[in-house]
């Protein structure tokens, strides 16, 4: 039986710990001490291209320059290149449809309220992930600058979903609630909570091919099963709403969510290649075994989610067309980071997905936004 946890590292927690997780006076202390003995051991010696790795690095992590992975400061620029707020999309005609009784059926009313219980704390795990785990094992700069922008978004993301549950007066104790009330959410964000209690120990240290497993494999499923997997059911089902002419203001915002995420995702997967460059020694038959299995899961949960959220079909779409979906995209997860397809033969059933990936920001965003932009020359100290 495949389990997910490790009793060496840390005892089971629960959600709600990991939503909230803080480090004691003690271990601020080490971490303290962790980063001085990295800067007096880099005293008077500048930096160069070759001291520079992904994890388990010894040079100076505040030096960043000269760039080792320029991949990575290049996906920090265009992540804010891509900026945007949610109040800047008008939501007057969603709740102008949301509150006529005839304006959505029930299953559309349900399906949003189910998609909206598990974002609105799906990204606040995945910011708690980034900065009291996944930052402080990486060990490069330029990476790290691209996680801190990436926090940020995830705030933005958390933000945008409570601005969506505002605007239609939802309720929101039953929204923010849902992780722990619905089945098909709360078992999504618990297969999660192992991972994330590895990375946010603060007794956790890479350096052994243990713990550099543990990393890998943590880094593996945020970025190819939560923001790569368990995303795209509820994308799909309201960019479908939106392509309808139905909760666009909502869609709008989803379609810049998407867009956000799809570059988390693409910047974990090249972190987790340049890792397994780096350290061939950790991608053992036994690991890859392993990563397969967590996958295969991750489809089954997601796939129970989209019967729960679709329980008879609706807006043309049914349960069994995203099992076809999540398939497809778990072959190409898989493959991204070096491992064979699952699913062979498997089609993707919704192929304007790509498009809305590809979605420019200047795409109807100047033509829908009701508030002005303030660049830095223009701002007002006052």
């Amino acid at each position: 039986m495949l389990t997910f946890e490790d009793e060496s590292v840390q005892p089971e927690i629960s959600l709600a710990k990991a939503m909230s997780p803080v480090m004691n006076d003690r271990d601020n202390s080490h971490a303290a001490a962790d980063t001085a003995e990295t800067i007096a051991g880099s005293a008077n010696r500048r930096i160069s291209v070759e001291d520079k790795q992904i994890i388990n690095c010894n040079a100076d992590v505040n030096q960043l320059v000269p760039f080792k992975y320029k991949w990575a400061w290049d996906k920090y620029l265009s992540a804010c290149a891509n900026h945007w707020m949610p109040q800047e999309i008008s939501m007057s005609r969603d709740i102008s449809l949301w509150k006529d009784p005839n304006g959505l059926t029930e299953d559309e009313r349900r399906l949003i309220k189910r998609n909206l219980g598990f974002f609105v704390t799906a990204d606040s795990l995945a910011a708690n992930n980034i900065v009291l785990g996944t930052y402080r094992h990486i060990t490069n700069p330029e990476c790290r600058q691209y996680l801190l922008r990436q926090a940020f978004e995830e705030a933005i993301h958390t933000h945008a979903y409570q601005y969506i549950v505002e605007s239609l007066g939802l309720d929101e104790g039953e929204i923010f609630n849902a992780y722990h009330e619905i089945p098909s959410i709360r078992d999504k964000d618990e297969f999660l909570i192992p991972f994330i209690d590895t990375l946010t120990n603060p007794h956790f240290k890479t350096g052994t091919l243990e713990t550099d497993q543990q990393l890998l494999k943590s880094l593996i499923v945020f970025a190819c099963i939560m923001e790569g997997l368990f995303f795209y059911v509820g994308f799909t089902q309201i960019l479908t709403l939106g392509r309808q002419n139905k909760m666009t203001g909502a869609a709008e915002q989803y379609q810049y969510i998407l867009r956000d995420e799809s570059m988390h995702c693409n910047f974990g997967i090249d972190v987790i290649n340049q890792i397994k460059m780096e350290n061939p020694h950790l991608w053992t038959k036994a690991f890859r075994e392993e990563i397969t299995e967590l996958m295969q899961k991750a489809v089954a949960l997601e796939y129970r989610y989209a019967e729960d959220t679709m329980p008879r079909g609706v807006l043309g779409m049914n349960a069994s067309m995203f099992k076809e979906y999540l398939r497809f995209i778990a072959n190409r997860r898989c493959q991204q980071i070096g491992l064979d397809a699952l699913y062979p033969n498997a089609n993707n059933p919704f192929p304007w997905m790509s498009e809305m990936i590809d979605l420019k920001k200047e795409k109807n965003f100047f033509e829908t936004r009701v508030t002005e932009y303030q660049t830095g020359g223009a701002l007002s100290w006052d």
